[in-house]
């Protein structure tokens, strides 16, 4: 099996199959991320323990199978770490996606590094990047909807 296939199995098996879509019961934050050009629609939800730590996550909303499987990928990553390794994450994530952070912080990624070849098409890059931009500003900017 070639990568590249493996990177379509790995995101297909998001998307059909997401770990994290649902509803919190009683989430920390939640904020409603929209890519107007495409349509994606993202409603994520954060628990954090006093720590700052992302204990749990979920997502709901529609869109194209990137946006859908980048998002879940996304809580894959963050939950069960701090507030600040999970920004740190979503600046590696739009550094991979924009083809400007080093091949080798990638690998903290996980599974979301499979999206690394969404910077080849620059159409796809605001739909990969819904769900982490998301994350950032409510985490970062401390909004929520």
């Amino acid at each position: 099996m070639e990568l590249k296939d493996l990177y379509r199995e790995i995101v297909n098996e998001h998307n059909l199959h997401p770990a994290h879509k649902g509803e919190l019961e009683h989430p920390s934050m939640i904020l409603n991320g929209v890519n107007p050009s495409c349509g994606d629609d993202i409603y994520l939800q954060l628990q954090l323990d006093d720590g700052g730590v992302v204990t749990d996550g979920k997502f709901n909303g529609s869109g194209c199978a990137i946006s859908q499987a980048s998002a879940d990928m996304m809580l894959d990553v963050i939950i069960g770490k701090p507030k600040e390794e999970a920004l740190k994450l979503a600046e590696t994530f739009m550094g991979m996606v924009r083809s400007t952070v080093d091949p080798a912080e990638i690998e903290a990624l996980e599974e979301a590094a499979a999206l690394e070849s969404i910077a080849h098409m620059p159409a796809r890059v605001k739909c990969a990047t819904l769900g982490w931009k998301t994350m950032q500003r409510m985490l970062r900017d401390g909004e929520t909807s």
